[in-house]
């Protein structure tokens, strides 16, 4: 429901959206506009999300001598990975660490909502932190959720973001 509604919901919007003229008012097209980038975007982050579960949770490679660098150590990222998690637990949203091709630059960014994210970021490694995610498994037992999750993560499908923005 949490992936494949936004996925259909998308489709109509842009259907609607197909619709506008000149003289459809400012207040439709934004209001359009606004679920379009709300629907796009969890589509987006549920995929990232899918793709990067399913491995054994060892990271290795340029990005996790990257995350060293960045970070000082791949323990202090994934130390700063799990409070920015945390923070979010009891409510909703995503924690992302995002790569920025402009400046080289990795960053972990949250996002309480699927519009917020930092603008011309890539996400390399997503996590989803609405309570749909784990509640069914962890109750409200977050930080179980999240051990499980780094458990699991396919660092390969990160490695291979991070090659095609960083390259």
């Amino acid at each position: 429901n949490n992936y494949g509604g936004p996925l259909k919901n998308l489709g109509k919007v842009e259907a609607e959206l197909s619709r506008v003229t000149k003289d459809t008012p400012g207040f439709i097209v934004a209001g359009l506009k606004e679920r379009e980038l709300t629907f796009r975007n969890s589509v987006a982050l549920h995929e990232a999300y899918f793709a990067n579960l399913g491995g054994d949770g060892k990271a290795s490679g340029a990005l996790e001598k990257a995350l060293g660098k960045a970070f000082g150590s791949f323990a202090r990222f994934e130390e700063l990975f799990r409070a920015c998690a945390l923070a979010q637990s009891g409510g909703s949203g995503w924690t992302v660490l995002s790569f920025h091709p402009e400046r080289q630059e990795l960053t972990i960014d949250w996002s309480g909502h699927h519009t917020q994210s930092l603008a011309g970021a890539a996400p390399l490694l997503v996590l989803d932190m609405y309570e749909h995610a784990y509640a069914l498994d962890y109750g409200a037992a977050a930080a179980r959720y999240l051990d499980a999750f780094l458990a699991n993560v396919r660092w390969d499908e990160a490695e291979r973001r991070f090659a095609r923005w960083s390259g």
